[in-house]
Order: C-alpha cells, then structure tokens, then sequence
C-alpha cells in the first residue's frame, strides 16, 4: 500500500487517548504530528504540523468561548477531545481547530509543512490566481491557518464537529519531532484586542521551520538562552 492510498485504519493514526489532555499540551503534541485529507477521488494530500496555538476557554478574551459562550458556530470547542473545531474568518476563509480537554478549549493548526499531494495543493491555493498556483513556494502552500485549510480542501460544511478519530476524510497520524527541533512559545498572533491575554504564550511553533507563519526573533534569543544556562549547570 502506498502513500497516496493509505485509509483510515492506517496504524499511524493518533487514537483517542492523545487528544485527552489539557489544551497548552495539546497545543505542543501536535507539533510533528500530520494532518491527512483524503479528497473525494481517494487522493491523500497531508503536512506536517509546525504550529498551533491554545484557546482556553471561558478565561480567555482570545477564545471563541469567552465567559463559556457556546453557539452553534462553536459547539465543536465543547465537544469530546479530538473533535474539529471549522469555522469561518473574513467572510470566506477558514480555520480548522482541533478540541482538548476541557469546556470550550481548543487548538488552531496555524501552519503545515506540506509532505503529500502538493501539485493538488497548488491548484486548491491557486483558484484565483493566473499560474493556477503553479509559482506558490512550497513555504508558502500552508503556512497560515487559511492557508493550509485551502490547501487541503477543509471546509466547515463537510468537517465541523467531525471526530477526527474516526473520521475517513480527515484525520492526524503520528509524526515526529527531528532531535534539534526546538519548540518555541510565543505570543498569538491577530489578537490585541484580548487585553492581558494576547501577550500571553499560546502560540507554539518549531524553529527554524520555513512554514511558519509568523516568526518571533524575541523569544528564539530566548529561548536559546536557556538552553545554553542548561548545558553549563553542572
């Protein structure tokens, strides 16, 4: 069985067990892990995970369910962990989010490192552009929540409030990280309007991952900081 036609049942496939934890540790679980749509036509288009960002639920200015507001547009942030949480920005665009542990937590996938199907990629990305996205960089296929949900084909319609356990379409495998990737903690991006919350480290990415969507030059020195103070402690 080759890549392109691997189903659901692959072995690789993250079971429930993962996702039953709190929203910051799944937030960092998931960098490595990889995202797999299967297109109507049986194609497999996937990436791997190099950011994401925790939603906390009814504390959090920056979440959806603030002060535990629940609607029908969030209800997948309420459902049991591993749920998919797709919802609209701008009118048209859209964001995939995966549920944790916890009411109304949930974690953005902001961007993937594209791995299978990037020429259908390119075509998804590149409806409205004149090469048919043909020129699109593969660092820049999915670097960005509405980018990779566009990239992949992922729309609320078909994919909010699918368990992605057993979803056949749409599912996470098990990847991993390399042994120098480090993992940053940062702030959250497009949220300053959440007061004290949109300083606050929830966004999580790899360093060094040219998929990124936004990088933060302030916390890599950090962080490289304390790596150094690790390595001289006797």
């Amino acid at each position: 069985m080759t890549d392109s036609t691997k189903d659901s049942g692959s072995c690789d496939r993250l079971k429930k067990d993962f996702f039953e934890c709190s929203c910051e540790q799944l937030a960092r679980k998931l960098l490595g892990q990889r995202l797999v749509r299967i297109l109507a036509d049986g194609r497999r288009l996937s990436g791997r995970i190099v950011e994401t960002e925790a939603y906390v639920g009814a504390e959090d200015k920056a979440a959806h369910s603030y002060k535990g507001k629940r609607t029908a547009r969030n209800e997948a942030m309420f459902m049991q962990p591993g749920t998919a949480y797709v919802y609209h920005i701008y009118g048209t665009l859209t964001c995939v989010n995966v549920s944790s542990q916890g009411e109304g937590h949930a974690v953005l996938i902001r961007a993937l490192e594209p791995e299978e199907g990037l020429p259908q990629m390119k075509k998804h990305r590149g409806v409205k552009r004149a090469d048919g996205g043909e020129g699109l960089k593969l660092t820049d296929l999915a670097s960005g929540p509405s980018k990779l949900t566009q990239a992949l084909s992922i729309n609320r319609a078909e994919f909010d409030k699918e368990d992605l356990v057993s979803c056949k379409r749409l599912w996470l495998e098990e990847g991993s990280l390399g042994a120098d990737e480090q993992v940053v903690s940062t702030a959250r991006v497009g949220i300053e309007k959440a007061e004290e919350w949109a300083s606050k480290p929830l966004r999580f990415y790899l360093k060094g991952c040219n998929s990124v969507s936004v990088i933060d030059k302030k916390a890599e020195a950090e962080l490289q900081y304390e790596v150094r103070l690790l390595l001289v402690q006797p």
